[in-house]
Formats: C-alpha cells, sequence, structure tokens
C-alpha cells in the first residue's frame, strides 16, 4: 500500500509522520523494521531528535532514520577515504588543465556544488540520468561550454575515480540500486519527496519494492531544487500509482488575511501541480512594503531576510551593521562568537570581584595583544587546578597589563568593527545568543520560519533568462519565500524591476 502525504507550509508534515511512526510501535512494529529517508540530513536528524524524545528510544536504536545518501553509504560500507573529497576535484583539474577552486557534496542535502560548470553539468547529467551531452544541448549552460571538452572531461572524471579507487554520491546510489541491497521494511517513510532527482528516485523504488506499506510526505509546492537535478513531476505523477492521497490541511504557521493570500496568489500560477487547499491561522498577518531598505526597522524581534542570491543581501548586511543589530550569514555571526563572549565576560571581569575560569581568560588573552605582557598571553604561568583568577590577580602574577574598558584594551579591531559592536552594545543586542537576524537566500531557508520575514524579489539574469521557459521554479521559489512569514511579511521594492519577481 502506497499513500503520498503532501504537506503544505506549516501543517506539521514531520509531526504527523511521526505519529504514524508511534502508530505503527504501539502496533508491534520493530523500530529496525521501519524505514524513515529524507532529502536533507536537518530532516532526517529532526526526525532521529524527535523520535528518540518521543519514544524514549536511544538513536542507536533507530538505524533506519536517515538520508538516502546516508543509508547508500552504510548499507555498502564503504570508507569515507572512498569518497572523492575537495581536493580530489582540485587534483583532477590540475590533471586535466581546468581550474577548479571548489566542488564538493553538501553534507546537507548531498548537493554537489562547485564553481566549475563542466563539473556541475556533468554531475547534473548524473542525477538526472541522461547523457551528458544530451543535457549539454538543452542549451542550459553557460556559452563558454565547449561540447567536445564537456564530453572529454566527463569521461576523464570517469578514469580518474576508477584509477584512484573513488566514489562520489551519484556512484554511491547507482552502486546501491545495481547491487540491489535495499533492507526490507515493514514501514518506509519518504520524506520532502518533492526534491528528489530521478537517480534518487529509482532508489526509492528499489525501498518500496521491499516495503509493506509507503508513505511518501512532501510538497510539490515547494519544490526549488530544480536547478540541482530535482524531479517534481515525477511525485506529481505518482498520483496514478499510489492507493490513497491526504492532503493536511491546516497551517499552524501561515497568518490569515494579506500573507495567505499573498501565498496563494503566487501557487496557484504554477501549471503542474497538485490541487490542494489549507487554512491559515485564524490570527491576522500584516504586509508591509518599502521603497528603501533603510525604511525597515528591524530593531526589535525575529527577522529572516530572504532573497534569490547571496549577492543581494550585501546592501542588507552594510544597514545591519550600520545599525547595529545583530544578524547571522551562511551560517556565521556578523561577529565571532569567541569575540563577543571575550568583550562581555572582560566587562564583567574588570567591574567586579569575579573569579574567572582560565579557559575565559585565554580567550580574553588572545584579544588584548600588547596588553598582555610576551610570555604570558597562552596563559601558561595560571595553574589549572585553580577555580580561576580575579582580574587584580592577573594583573599582578600573569602579565595583565590593563583594566581599561574594552574598546581601548583590546588590540587589533579595526574602527569598522568597533562601532559595530558599540552599537549593538548600545542596542542591548542579546551578543551571547544566536542572531535574531538571520539573512539567507531562499534556498537555504526552506523548511526555516520567523515572526517577521523580509523578502528581496530580485533575481540574477540567469534566473530571469530561465523564467522564459520553466515560470513554475520562480512561482515555487517566491511562494517559499513568503510562507516562511508566521506574523508579518515586509518587501522591498527591487533594484531592477525588469530583472525582478514582481510580488
Amino acid at each position: 500500500m502506497k499513500t503520498i502525504i503532501l504537506g503544505p507550509p506549516g501543517t506539521g508534515k514531520t509531526t504527523t509522520l511521526l505519529n504514524l511512526v508511534e502508530d505503527f510501535l504501539r502496533a508491534g512494529t520493530d523500530i529496525k523494521r521501519i524505514g524513515y529517508f529524507s532529502f536533507t540530513k536537518k530532516a532526517a536528524w529532526e526526525a532521529t531528535h524527535r523520535a528518540e524524545e518521543k519514544f524514549m528510544i536511544d538513536q542507536k536504536e533507530i538505524p533506519f532514520f536517515r538520508t538516502l545518501h546516508s543509508l547508500a553509504f552504510r548499507t555498502l560500507g564503504i570508507n569515507k577515504e572512498k569518497m572523492m573529497k575537495h581536493s580530489d576535484y582540485r587534483d583532477f583539474g590540475l590533471k586535466c588543465g581546468i581550474p577548479i577552486k571548489t566542488a564538493w557534496n553538501s553534507d546537507e542535502d548531498g548537493v554537489f556544488n562547485s564553481d566549475n560548470e563542466y563539473l556541475r553539468i556533468i554531475n547534473k547529467a548524473r542525477v538526472l540520468e541522461m547523457p551528458v551531452l544530451d543535457l549539454y544541448d538543452r542549451n542550459q549552460h553557460g556559452l563558454d561550454i565547449e561540447r567536445d571538452l564537456l564530453y572529454l572531461l566527463d569521461q576523464e572524471l570517469n578514469r580518474y575515480k576508477k584509477e584512484k579507487g573513488l566514489l562520489d554520491y551519484n556512484d554511491l546510489l547507482e552502486d546501491f540500486i545495481k547491487q540491489d541491497v535495499s533492507p526490507s521494511f515493514d514501514v518506509l517513510f519518504i520524506d520532502e519527496a518533492q526534491d528528489l532527482s530521478p537517480l534518487q528516485w529509482r532508489m526509492v523504488r528499489t525501498l518500496w519494492a521491499k516495503a509493506n506499506k509507503t508513505y511518501i510526505a512532501g510538497d510539490d509546492d515547494q519544490a526549488i531544487f530544480k536547478w540541482a537535478g530535482a524531479d517534481v513531476d515525477t511525485f506529481i505523477a505518482l498520483k496514478e500509482e499510489v492507493d490513497y492521497i491526504d492532503t493536511l490541511n491546516q497551517s499552524y504557521r501561515i497568518p490569515g488575511g494579506p500573507i495567505h493570500e499573498m501565498s496563494q496568489k503566487i501557487i496557484r500560477s504554477v501549471s503542474n501541480r497538485y490541487d490542494k487547499d489549507y487554512m491559515p491561522r485564524q490570527e491576522m498577518g500584516d504586509l508591509t512594503r518599502y521603497a528603501d531598505v533603510t525604511q525597515v526597522d528591524m530593531s526589535q524581534g525575529e527577522w529572516l531576510v530572504l532573497s534569490s542570491a547571496n549577492y543581494f543581501l550585501d546592501d542588507i548586511k552594510e544597514f545591519c551593521e550600520l545599525q547595529g543589530w545583530y544578524y547571522s550569514h551562511k551560517t556565521k555571526n556578523s561577529v565571532k562568537l569567541d569575540l563577543l563572549l571575550a568583550i562581555q565576560t572582560w566587562e564583567k571581569w574588570r567591574n567586579s570581584e569575579t573569579l574567572l575560569p582560565i579557559g575565559s581568560i585565554k580567550n580574553i588573552y588572545s584579544y588584548l595583544g600588547d596588553n598582555v605582557t610576551k610570555g604570558y598571553r597562552t596563559g601558561k604561568t595560571m595553574d589549572e587546578n585553580e577555580d580561576g583568577y580575579y582580574i587584580e590577580e592577573c594583573m599582578n602574577n600573569h602579565g595583565l597589563q590593563t583594566d581599561d574598558v574594552w574598546y581601548k584594551a583590546f588590540a587589533g579591531l579595526d574602527t569598522n568593527t568597533e562601532n559595530y559592536i558599540r552599537n549593538m552594545l548600545a542596542n542591548r543586542e542579546k551578543i551571547s545568543q544566536t542572531p535574531r537576524i538571520t539573512l539567507s537566500t531562499i534556498h537555504a531557508a526552506k523548511g526555516g520560519e520567523a515572526d517577521n520575514v523580509l523578502v528581496l524579489p530580485d533575481i540574477t539574469k540567469s534566473a530571469m533568462d530561465h523564467n522564459d521557459m520553466d515560470p513554475d521554479e520562480l512561482h515555487r521559489l517566491f511562494y517559499v519565500a513568503v510562507t516562511r512569514a508566521k506574523k508579518s511579511l515586509h518587501i522591498l521594492e527591487p533594484r531592477n524591476y525588469e530583472r525582478a519577481y514582481i510580488l
């Protein structure tokens, strides 16, 4: 029996799936006979973590809650040393005379990333299960890609991996399918199915061939990884193969009013999709538009700032730093946490009779430069058996030469960083906690949410060109963006209306 579970934004898809897991456990199904596989490591971890808490089961007892790549890696018994790494791709590039600065499969979702377009095309052809030249002939590549060179590099990469005894992520899935090593399951769950590639779908079919019951969960409206080879059309076509389709019809995230109305207007523009209706929350959300970023007040609350590409966020970063707002971008805080903690701890230490642990003192010393006497800067004169030291003890016995305010005592801080931190402290930003403002691409924020969401509608030239061939991709992308908002949606006017998604 196969069932599709459609989970629109905020409808509790993961909770629904885990409730089903609980039902099967209560009915006597062994947890080791339940498979729960997802596209991203984040979703797999969330399911595992919730299962641990909900069912009081140790992670080691849940062997089959993981990504598809992880399942193939584990089942085939592959050693990590056998996997293609960044250094291997660079070595390959040097041997072939092509520049490769970056090349790796994301540990989060298995998506291949590289600055070299030849490698990106070769990988995409693999996940689409089509000859590389057929993909080339679709004319979706850069103008400077040579057809003959692409073919030769594809052949050479296969030869290189064979000579070195190395595998990439696609090899893992292909070997899993070829060797037919899928475990048997009483119940199989496939989450985030809308993001699976043709190669991953073929692996999924080998899994459900050995499962008594299969639940395939996802939302075609949130399929935004087509650029990486995701095949949402296969997910949609499954309606002809399954026994049941269940749509979760209550969102616990999206408020009623203009946010929900805008999201529905966007998604109804998609030509090929499951027709589905769901209810927003009873609370009403609000929508605000801005002509310029300087009009946006992010001084309070939780914010998620979304754009289609990272470079569109540069102005937002500058504005946040000017205003003294603490933010994160690409999983990194706007100022290193070690520095902020050192400042916070230093001010407390110098202004009160505080016994400070040695580890904290060493962190502070690393920022004081010449304000700690040479020979004392690593804290080697401190007794590790002590609970800590007062600032007077360090000034008398451990080389500390100042107890001045942090922006005078700390060495090497440039003026911009110093002013930014001073403004953050004046704003009472909680610098020891996770930044309340997150800057992200829409792709990276999928699955996330925030009370306040600011959307930048600018798009790249390549996205604009591709939109003429397949407008559904941008519809889905900005549908995902606006459905991250729990309370308020904020929309910035584009820099160029001719290269923007008009909301």
